[in-house]
């Protein structure tokens, strides 16, 4: 069955990055679940941030589970050095893998689960056929590329298609969320389906992080 109770991901593109470990050490004060790395080539998305090196800092730093979403074009260049940097689950978008099968077949062969997200505008009907193979599905609830940006209400019809989905299919497959998540829609959103909730701006931005985390996962037991 989905997690009993909601996870937080914290993504630390919305981090302090002069001074990263004090952001990982407010993440696990927090009770942080997954450690959430937004990878980005300025190709597949309008945007570059940091590779494997800044990953296997984020890895000596912490003991939460490192959390890799890969917004890149052609991914299965770099999956296994994300693996080998410490990454313990590693997210690839549908929209860039021709061989999607193949993909996440190799994620698992390198001994770390597997995910799909999918953007926005992509319907989850075509995640039917890989649903059986994955450890996770991230629905994307903006358009990916940039941190702070608002939840696109459709969303919570694609959350509530997909969880339908997984039961029928994959029921221990967790489905996560990224994408303006704020402390007024993380009930909505898990009310619709959603295990893990991926925020960056609303945690690392607020004025008490831990509060603000603490509110979340009450709001969604």
């Amino acid at each position: 069955m989905p997690a009993p109770s909601t996870l937080l991901a914290p993504s630390i593109l919305s981090a302090d990055f002069t001074n990263l470990k004090h952001s990982l050490e407010i993440a696990e004060k927090a009770g942080a679940d997954w450690i959430h790395c937004d990878i980005m080539d300025g190709n597949f998305v309008p945007n570059i941030t940091f590779g494997p090196f800044i990953v296997q800092a984020i890895a000596a730093c912490t003991p939460v589970i490192i959390d890799t979403h890969l917004m890149i074009a052609a991914p299965d260049r770099f999956i296994e050095d994300f693996v080998k940097a410490g990454s313990h689950q590693i997210t690839v978008h549908q929209e860039t893998c021709p061989h999607l099968h193949r993909t996440i077949q190799f994620i698992k062969s390198l001994g770390v689960k597997a995910g799909v997200s999918i953007n926005p505008a992509t319907p989850v009907s075509t995640l039917e056929s890989i649903l059986p193979d994955l450890d996770l599905v991230l629905l994307m609830t903006v358009n990916p590329g940039f941190g702070g940006q608002k939840f696109i209400p459709s969303s919570l019809g694609k959350i509530q298609q997909l969880h339908k989905m997984r039961m029928e299919l994959n029921p221990q497959m967790v489905i996560a969320i990224d994408g303006g998540i704020t402390e007024e829609n993380a009930q909505a959103v898990v009310s619709a389906g959603a295990d893990a909730l991926i925020a960056g701006t609303a945690f690392f931005k607020s004025a008490d992080p831990v509060k603000t985390a603490s509110i979340i996962k009450a709001m969604t037991r």
